[in-house]
């Protein structure tokens, strides 16, 4: 069976700066939030792993970028480190970083691979911490400048720009369950991070407008987490799916899209106390500011059921005051990351960007299995042998062609990732690049089955699966 893709179709990994670059003190870079983490916290990070030992891109990038077409890649996404070019977060320009990310975008150009580029990857600097976060409007000010900053100095070869990467993961992590810096636990001020973080980002479209960057578009990528109800025919059930729908992809969808936040939306958080501090000029500035396009970042479902206990009054108010999360028996699971694999979602998600939001040009921006050991599948040849990685992609590209044939206005497909990554608290626990990584000999790279694999479906556009 084939199923082949449209010409043009983007094919590729995504990835962020701090996850790779490596150099987290070199170069001229400021400290960044999981910089300072890791000098007061290594405990909390997994073998305590930190960002230092990245997988040293800064160094090997032109390396990388050949390994990216050797195995088919038209595209690629990363990101700038906002430390890195400004490393207070609002002062001077740092040059060592503006060279670097010249010539790295200059060198996806040459190997014809289109620069797909995010402003924000969860590395708040350091220094814009202190004074808020993103709980602080002189701190969405300064990345509106950062943005402005970056279009100015790159816009006339990078065409597409992403603002944030998964603006609820910073909420989630950093303001509710304690796997993000500054560790808080306070549902109202989650609120004023997610608000305000879509503030930025409808200042930094509007940046991108001013600047005029020639055949650009602006996007931001969210990972879509679709809800589905215990029972579809039990109202309860549905009604907590729906709100949780809400709290974690409607929040930052409609305003991305639309322009607006859901009028239910709206009304739960009044009625919980939970609004946040706006300015009266909020309402113009996210309506005449949207995306271009849409990343959809998508890894596993989210299986809701009605609560089935009274919440207790003496506690914070939290997401889950509002559903339990349900534990569907027989579900297909990564047991390395406890995330069910849920292949259809990706149809789902195809579909609803089709019907509810314009039919709006996304792509999948991520996707991908993270598993841990896979030593254990090297070959005599030193080639992990990751069949449950091409399974994994196959599947969920079924699924999308799939929505794709019924008029879903897709035009990519990234992997998370294209080479193992060090990934935050985890660091190298979980692998899921096209690439092995050793952290024991100088980060040597050696491609996997997958990558070999992942380079014929590249470059003939479509995907075979043996019948």
């Amino acid at each position: 069976m084939k199923y082949s893709f449209e010409k043009g179709f983007l094919w590729g990994a995504a990835t962020s700066a701090t996850q790779i670059e490596g150099a987290a003190f070199e170069g001229g870079k400021g400290k960044n939030i999981w910089d300072h983490w890791y000098e007061i916290e290594p405990n909390r990070f997994y073998n305590q792993v930190g960002p230092t030992k990245a997988s040293n891109f800064y160094v090997t990038y032109k390396e990388d970028i050949q390994r990216m077409k050797e195995i088919g890649f038209n595209s690629y996404r990363t990101s700038i480190s906002w430390s890195r070019l400004i490393p207070d977060g609002n002062g001077a320009v740092n040059e060592e970083a503006v060279a670097f990310y010249q010539s790295l975008i200059d060198e996806l150009i040459n190997q014809n691979i289109e620069p797909i580029i995010g402003l924000y990857h969860f590395d708040m600097p350091f220094a814009m911490q202190e004074i808020g976060g993103w709980e602080s409007r002189e701190v969405v000010e300064a990345y509106s400048r950062f943005a402005r900053i970056c279009f100015e100095l790159f816009g006339d070869r990078v065409k597409k720009w992403a603002t944030h990467n998964e603006p609820i993961v910073p909420v989630e992590g950093g303001y509710l369950y304690q796997f993000h810096y500054p560790c808080v636990v306070d549902m109202k001020r989650a609120v004023q991070v997610a608000y305000n973080t879509m503030i930025s980002s409808a200042m930094a479209i509007r940046e991108f407008r001013k600047v005029k960057v020639e055949n650009g578009q602006i996007g931001i990528v969210i990972n879509l987490t679709p809800s589905y109800p215990r029972d579809a025919q039990n109202q309860d059930d549905v009604k907590a799916a729906n709100i949780a729908d809400l709290l974690f992809n409607r929040s930052f969808l409609d305003p991305s899209i639309k322009g607006t936040y859901p009028e239910e939306l709206i009304s739960l958080i009044k009625e919980n106390n939970l609004l946040p501090v706006t300015d009266p000029e909020d309402y113009t500035l996210m309506k005449e500011n949207t995306v271009d396009f849409l990343g959809v970042n998508y890894y596993s479902p989210r299986r809701i059921k009605a609560k089935e206990a009274a919440v207790d009054p003496s506690k914070p108010i939290m997401p889950e005051s509002f559903f339990d999360n349900y534990d569907m028996p027989g579900k297909k699971m990564n047991i390395y990351r406890g995330w069910e694999i849920y292949e259809k979602a990706l149809y789902d998600i195809a579909i609803n960007l089709r019907d509810n939001y314009g039919n709006i040009p996304w792509y999948v921006s991520e996707n991908g299995m993270g598993v841990q050991d896979e030593e254990r599948f090297l070959d005599e040849n030193g080639i992990v042998q990751d069949d449950y990685r091409i399974e994994f992609i196959s599947e969920h590209l079924k699924w999308l062609h799939k929505g794709i044939s019924e008029g879903s206005n897709c035009f990519g497909y990234h992997l998370w990732t294209f080479m193992d990554n060090w990934s935050w608290l985890n660091a190298y626990k979980n692998r899921y690049g096209f690439y092995r990584v050793d952290l024991n000999n100088h980060f040597e790279r050696t491609i996997k089955k997958s990558g070999l694999w992942f380079k014929q479906v590249a470059e003939s556009n479509e995907l075979v699966i043996e019948d």
